[in-house]
């Protein structure tokens, strides 16, 4: 009990490497270790947002074969999605900025990949 006393959250945006990230004592105030934990959610949630057009079911696969892997999947990223809000909600104003760039360029290549794959080939004139 007098551990939660002691502990000092910060309840507001700021910056710096001062910051709890997901576990205790992580990144630890150390500057290479903050830029490894902003590396590692930038990569989830752009991870989380990718996972989003992938599988594709075959016609020809098992149903139940299909409804475990699209289960999978989407289990992988809600787990994603929790460590990269839980990430934000350290207030760090780093670990915000690239979460959502992690999200933002996620959706931009799915979508960039899914214009070019639906693109019809130009016929030749």
């Amino acid at each position: 009990m007098e551990d939660m006393m002691k502990m000092n959250m910060q309840m507001n945006f700021h910056w710096g490497n001062e910051a709890t990230i997901l576990f205790k004592g992580w990144p630890n105030e150390s500057t290479g270790m903050y830029i490894l934990a902003l590396l590692f959610v930038f990569v989830l949630a752009f991870a989380m947002e990718t996972l989003s057009a992938w599988p594709v079911v075959k016609p020809s696969m098992n149903p139940i074969v299909a409804g475990i892997t699209h289960a999978s999947i989407y289990a992988v990223r809600i787990g994603m999605g929790y460590l990269v809000m839980l990430a934000v909600m350290s207030f760090n104003a780093g670990i915000f900025i690239v979460a959502v760039a992690g999200h933002t360029f996620g959706y931009f290549i799915v979508k960039a990949s899914a214009l070019v794959l639906a693109k019809p080939a130009a016929s030749p004139a």
